[in-house]
């Protein structure tokens, strides 16, 4: 008996998202699945696409996003698809949208306004009902969450600046648990973010105990990815070693130049932690900046207590003081300013409309104009704003980025933020690694890029049925000419969309096809542990 397909490709040089050369095969989809794999298929197709001179690919897993609140806006959103990207991760950071109770909410809504923006009133509490009104109101991609740190922290302690107590760290560890049960494929923090950077390491120890309990991955943005990074990476080490929790490392990179001779023990060491049995990973944006909210600046103590009490040092002229001398010189926390200069922080959004004209120069030029000191005008844009502002940081060689990504151990994540003159990332990341890393130097191979983006992100996901072209599997698919697929996005004009993507399916549905995104069809869903899918049934 024959079956009608609902989509059939033909004629294109299939990467399955192994790593293995490319296979001319056909590709049979029906009801949103990859059903049949061969040469010159002869089914019956609702739909032929003629894929000669393209390849096809898995859809591009994105581990790092910040799509947390604005995936509600299809039209802001759907640069995702053009890009190629049909998987993101949210909840990054440890800072991100839920859980939140009635006393927690307005304080993360506030504190989140620069780097997710804002989409008014949250419709919900827990992990659960979160992913809920995803499923209710559907995505342009397929969304997996991360249960951030300070969310739970901010539940059990609220935003003090201190360590917890073995009681506390155990109620934090129940909650996480209850997460993972909801749907949740790990834990995040991000230790240079309040209140995550005001914890010890026993805290993370305990917490991922639970993390590990459901096979779930501890993705982590370093207390310190300069002067201290080695010690950093320690840290995290000794969590993964102490909890048996899997270890995902974010944006991984070495800020300032000046630190750049410890890539090769970085590596190493890595390398030494596998050895040891511990599943480390990482992934990295293909570009020489970072890009985070402009608060990340201040000392961890400016931010004790949340945004409001921030804001509230910035306008007191002794906290003020205080403030610049950590600047020049204070290197127990993440120097953006002595690692970078004043002149390499760009600022990237601000949400006070008399400083609009300023997005896109750095700190210095700003202060120029306004004939103030660079570092005054820093703490006054963050007033003016109330905090509602993200920076572009250049902080790097390429050389040392290359390096990195020809790592086995390497995956493809763009830390991508919406709003302003955003970094290029955003418009950019996946087509930059094709197009500049493959095409032009010869960093990777076409099949090990398509990788690092798909079948290794899938690994460290546990996704069952994503992130391969194999039978059975969610047609998440991307086909692009290889030719000519290229990122056109640059920091002085981010907001350029690649080239070179055809067509791109979620689900088994076109969501992409050349020039236009049917963001109106919205086909993604919210993919939940394995864990959790067993206890449902169980249940």
């Amino acid at each position: 008996m024959r079956i009608m397909l609902d989509i059939l490709i033909k004629n294109g040089k299939v990467y399955d998202g192994t790593g293995n050369p490319f296979t001319l095969l056909d590709i049979g989809i029906k009801d949103g699945k990859i059903v049949k794999l061969e040469r010159n298929m002869k089914f019956g197709a609702k739909r032929e696409i003629d894929a000669k001179g393209l390849s096809v690919s898995p859809g591009f897993i994105d581990t790092h996003v910040h799509s947390d609140l604005l995936w509600t806006k299809p039209d802001i959103h759907q640069i995702k698809v053009k890009k190629g990207v049909t998987t993101e991760l949210f909840g990054q950071d440890g800072i991100a949208v839920a859980p939140v109770s009635n006393e927690t909410r307005p304080l993360w809504q506030a504190q989140l306004k620069g780097l997710d923006g804002d989409i008014g009133d949250w419709p919900w509490d827990s992990v659960e009902s979160y992913l809920q009104h995803i499923n209710e109101r559907k995505s342009l991609t397929n969304v997996a969450f991360l249960v951030p740190h300070g969310n739970v922290r901010t539940l059990v302690m609220g935003f003090e600046k201190r360590e917890s107590t073995v009681e506390e760290q155990i109620e934090m560890r129940k909650l996480v648990e209850k997460a993972m049960e909801e749907g949740a494929v790990g834990f995040s923090t991000g230790l240079v973010y309040p209140p995550n950077s005001f914890c010890a390491t026993d805290e993370l120890i305990e917490i991922c105990k639970g993390v590990a309990k459901y096979d779930g991955c501890f993705v982590v943005h370093m207390r310190n990815e300069s002067f201290n990074i080695m010690e950093a990476l320690d840290e995290m080490i000794e969590v993964s070693t102490q909890s048996g929790v899997r270890l995902h490392l974010s944006h991984f990179k070495v800020i300032g130049v000046r630190n750049r001779e410890n890539y090769q023990y970085l590596l190493e060491k890595i390398n030494e932690a596998r050895l040891q049995g511990i599943e480390i990973t990482f992934d990295q944006y293909p570009y020489t900046a970072a890009s985070t909210v402009f608060s990340a600046i201040l000392p961890p103590w400016a931010h004790d207590g949340g945004a409001e009490m921030m804001l509230s040092r910035l306008k007191n002229l002794s906290d003020r003081e205080k403030i610049k001398e950590d600047f020049a010189s204070n290197l127990t926390f993440e120097n953006w300013v002595y690692n970078c200069g004043w002149e390499n922080i760009i600022i990237s959004s601000i949400g006070a409309e008399e400083f609009k004209l300023f997005e896109g120069k750095s700190v210095k030029e700003i202060a120029d104009i306004k004939s103030i000191p660079p570092d005054e005008m820093a703490m006054d844009l963050l007033v003016t704003a109330n905090a509602n502002v993200t920076m572009v940081v250049h902080w790097g060689l390429e050389e040392d980025i290359v390096k990195l990504m020809k790592s086995s151990y390497h995956i493809v994540g763009s830390d991508s933020i919406f709003g302003g003159k955003p970094h290029p990332r955003l418009y950019g990341t996946q087509p930059r690694i094709l197009g500049r890393y493959v095409r032009e130097l010869n960093i990777l191979t076409l099949e090990e890029a398509i990788h690092h983006m798909t079948g290794s992100p899938a690994q460290l996901l546990r996704l069952k049925d994503r992130g391969l072209i194999k039978e059975g599997y969610y047609a998440d698919i991307v086909i692009f000419d290889p030719e000519n697929i290229s990122d056109q996005a640059t920091f002085t004009d981010p907001l350029q969309e690649p080239t070179g993507i055809q067509y791109v399916l979620v689900n088994g549905e076109v969501c992409k096809e050349e020039n236009s995104v049917f963001i109106e069809s919205l086909h993604g869903k919210v993919i939940k542990s394995e864990v959790f899918e067993n206890i449902t049934t169980i249940k």
